[in-house]
């Protein structure tokens, strides 16, 4: 694998073509004053899963609450007096 380094300002001006390369499987090493500070690479593709989602969780990995969850809210105690609007919506 080639590694290249340039600086700072080379990579924020070119920054598009050192990603399209770094993505080709180029390591690019980003350097202030002739130090590395930074390193370009390929990112790994996360593996997609070609089943159902795991029980319990939505498309973004997180927890998903059981339908029976709301319906143990009483309304009543979010909505305001009897001339709020939003109780005449739920009627």
């Amino acid at each position: 694998m080639a590694v290249t380094q340039v600086n700072l300002y080379e990579a924020k001006t070119q920054l598009s073509s050192l990603v399209e390369r770094a993505a080709k499987g180029e390591e690019i090493v980003i350097a202030k004053a002739g130090k590395p500070m930074a390193r370009l690479s390929a990112a790994i593709p996360e593996e997609t899963a070609s089943g159902p989602l795991p029980f319990g969780q939505n498309l973004l990995g997180l927890p998903k609450l059981p339908e029976a969850f709301y319906e143990d809210i009483p309304i009543d105690y979010f909505l305001g007096d009897e001339e709020d609007p939003l109780r005449e919506a739920l009627r």
